[in-house]
């Protein structure tokens, strides 16, 4: 008949031998409650310590030949998706070690885990940092360019001169046209043009002062014939 406090009791002595700082036991009766500390071999960066989990092992009556209750309580670097990693990694090396001794198994395995952790938190903290100093290399860049503008090479000088002649060609040309225009008006023409003749004399008499004007008394003019009146006029 297997003696199965009697194994657990070496068991546990072993591995209080093995982890003496990590190993610490909760209690004896009726059965063995006891934690043992488990760390990465390498610190998560250098600012962070190393991975650490803490496993909780209770021994049940017939513990080796069935698992004992366990508890995984990780630290504040590990995610939830790792500590379910964790426990399925557990879970297949009970099924495995069924019928043996299995914590020190138990402990190695989680331990083992926690390096290839460290592996994979180094290597994200490594892009990170890349794609921190890429955008700042471009942030970099951009106020370059901002600060020292676009570079003038005699070929964008010249495209750029062409543009400018042409441009001030143009609106001298639109200027010298309107003012040949302004030349060949005739004073009824000025006056139909700009609305503005017909009052801007009236504007500087006073309130009192000022008269209505017929402007179709002036566009009736042009039916005169004022050489033929003034023939008349001119006979003795």
């Amino acid at each position: 008949m297997t003696d199965y406090k009697e194994e657990q009791t070496n068991e546990v002595e072993a591995l209080e031998s093995i982890y003496p700082d990590e190993f610490t036991v909760l209690s004896t009766e009726p059965f063995h409650i006891f934690k043992i500390v488990v760390s990465s071999e390498e610190p998560a960066s250098e600012d962070d310590g190393p991975l650490q989990v803490t496993l909780q092992f209770t021994y049940t009556p017939t513990y080796p030949d069935e698992a004992p209750v366990y508890q995984v309580t990780p630290d504040d670097m590990m995610e939830d998706s790792h500590v379910e990693k964790l426990q399925e990694l557990l879970e297949q090396q009970i099924e495995e070690n069924l019928g043996m001794a299995m914590v020190f198994a138990l402990v190695a395995a989680t331990q083992e885990y926690l390096n290839e952790m460290i592996d994979d938190v180094k290597e994200r903290q490594l892009e990170q940092q890349e794609q921190v100093e890429e955008a700042k290399r471009k942030a970099e860049e951009e106020r370059d360019r901002i600060l020292k503008g676009t570079p003038v090479t005699i070929e964008s000088f010249i495209s750029w001169k062409e543009g400018f002649d042409r441009e001030r060609m143009e609106l001298k040309r639109k200027k010298q046209q309107q003012e040949d225009i302004s030349k060949r008006m005739t004073g009824k023409q000025l006056f139909m043009t700009d609305k503005n003749l017909d009052t801007s004399d009236m504007d500087l008499l006073d309130e009192g002062d000022k008269v209505e004007v017929d402007e179709s008394l002036f566009l009736e003019m042009d039916d005169l014939d004022l050489d033929a009146e003034l023939d008349i006029e001119d006979d003795p």
